[in-house]
């Protein structure tokens, strides 16, 4: 099958192509190649030469038309990702750009067989919570007055007592608290209804986060996993916000890579939506300790009370309607971060751009705090 990947020169992407190429399918990819995720152009170390690469932006008309040219399936991963302030991008690119893939394949009359959209766990916002007295709770952003008194939980916003967090499933309700996650919402209820009415299959994917070799480092504002594989190969101290205790999910970039396979090759998934995690619920303090250990340089995390404004306290993705359809999370987190360090030691640039990329947000208020 002739298959399309955006973005499939970057992370996810990159490993979704190497299955498809894998599998016997020919695939051709659409990236803007921007920076700071791609300094030079395409990644020479692990873009495959048989898939044939078009630069050009999801933001353009005559850019989709080029790629979805003889396509049978597409795989929509070119996402803007980041903690900066810039809201519009985030619809430009996210949704908007989404809303032309479909635009383009109902003019044409394209006969896609599926289509796979990437979303994200950032949905939730905080997910699902359990009162003691009131029942299950989705409780709204945390307020800057109680994040500047280092009060970090969630509070039941009927009697104001202490929760429990509990794993956030597909039929939850959607609370996103940030731009990125508010766009990614949007691309995901425009792909699955114009899907739907076009009959044109798809499945959107709201992944947890996602880890792994090929994560650039040259974006420092988000990922757990290379703001502290930097922090730690430099010898310095691993920057955690808040108090480390929040909860996250950290799923290995090939069980990604391989749910994307399954749900493309299902055709039980089409219409749906399925969280993509590990079905494990840890602490970042935890992440950040395994890191600076396997690292071995003698870094150890800090603890600074500072928070990024938006983030959410906790968020792990019940994996249960995915597991219905055969597919199991088979990556470790140590393994996960023994092959992240092993590839970034390699990079020739590679450096410490998290110190940078820190002050940056605190100069323009994402970060905040002491």
């Amino acid at each position: 099958m002739k298959v399309l990947v955006t973005g499939g020169a970057g992370f996810i992407g990159s490993h979704t192509v190497d299955l498809l190429l894998a599998r016997g399918h020919s695939v051709r990819i659409l990236d803007a190649l921007a920076p700071p995720v791609h300094r030079d152009g395409a990644p020479p170390d692990y873009l495959p030469p048989e898939a044939e690469l078009i630069h050009g932006d999801v933001r353009s008309r005559g850019d989709w038309e080029r790629a979805l040219d003889g396509v049978e399936a597409v795989f929509h991963f070119a996402a803007y990702q980041d903690y900066l302030p810039d809201f519009a991008k985030f619809f430009h690119v996210n949704a908007a750009g989404t809303a032309l893939l479909y635009e383009v394949a109902v003019e044409q009359r394209l006969p896609l067989h599926k289509i796979v959209v990437a979303s994200s766990q950032a949905v939730y916002g905080e997910g699902r919570y359990r009162c003691p007295r009131d029942g299950a709770q989705y409780p709204g952003p945390r307020s800057e007055a109680q994040l500047r008194a280092g009060n970090w939980e969630p509070r039941c916003p009927v009697c104001g007592d202490p929760m429990q967090a509990e794993f956030a499933s597909e039929a939850d309700a959607l609370h996103p608290h940030n731009s990125y996650a508010m766009s990614k919402q949007a691309q995901e209820m425009l792909a699955l209804k114009l899907g739907e009415r076009y009959n044109l299959p798809t499945v959107a994917l709201r992944y947890s986060i996602t880890q792994g070799a090929r994560q650039s480092y040259r974006n420092a504002y988000s990922g757990a996993m290379r703001i502290f594989a930097m922090q730690a190969l430099a010898g310095q101290p691993l920057t955690v916000y808040e108090d480390g205790q929040q909860l996250r999910d950290f799923v290995y970039v090939g069980d990604v890579a391989r749910a994307n396979l399954l749900v493309f090759e299902d055709p039980r998934a089409a219409g749906q939506v399925f969280n993509v995690g590990s079905g494990r619920a840890g602490t970042v303090l935890a992440f950040a300790e395994c890191l600076a250990e396997r690292a071995g340089t003698g870094s150890q995390p800090r603890v600074t009370g500072e928070y990024r404004f938006g983030d959410t306290r906790h968020i792990v993705s019940d994996i249960t309607r995915l597991r219905a359809l055969g597919w199991e999370p088979r990556g470790s987190l140590a393994a996960n971060v023994d092959e992240y360090l092993a590839w970034a030691s390699q990079q020739p640039d590679f450096r410490n751009y998290a110190d940078e990329a820190r002050a940056y947000m605190r100069q323009v208020g994402t970060v905040r705090g002491r």
